[in-house]
């Protein structure tokens, strides 16, 4: 598992990118796949940047990840108090649809195999299968 700690700033996210995705596509991970894990870990950074530590450069976001021949695994950890998923709107009803935000849980799920938080709700953990197109599981 390697573990990457970044200041609560959105010109860190590419470096975060880049060394996973590296990593992905060395492995032989298809176009698909790679634009699923960058996108996710893209809307869990963001997050956990701008709603888990209100933007503040003083905080830190945790990004551990593992990558092999069968998957990708990513955990992102902000020091925000957390929040409860189940508590957020859903962005496909009618009047959340001109929302500018609350869409990246539902594009995490969509797009990775498995999505899941801590109890606190400040870190999320999220696999994605090489080969597997199942829809995201918790």
């Amino acid at each position: 598992m390697v573990k990457l700690v970044i200041p609560s700033k959105l010109t860190e996210l590419p470096g975060v990118q880049q060394a996973i995705i590296n990593e992905v596509k060395g492995l032989g991970y298809g176009k698909d796949e790679v634009f699923a894990i960058r996108l996710a870990l893209d809307e869990a950074v963001t997050n956990a940047i701008h709603h888990g530590n209100g933007d503040d450069p003083k905080k830190q976001v945790t990004i551990e990840y593992q990558v092999d021949e069968k998957a990708v695994r990513i955990s992102v950890t902000d020091e925000g108090c957390g929040f409860c998923p189940e508590k957020l709107p859903d962005p496909t009803l009618q009047d959340n649809l001109a929302a500018p935000h609350g869409r990246g849980v539902m594009l995490m799920k969509a797009y990775m195999s498995e999505v899941r938080f801590n109890p606190c709700g400040n870190s999320i953990s999220m696999v994605k299968c090489k080969g597997c197109k199942l829809p995201a599981k918790g």
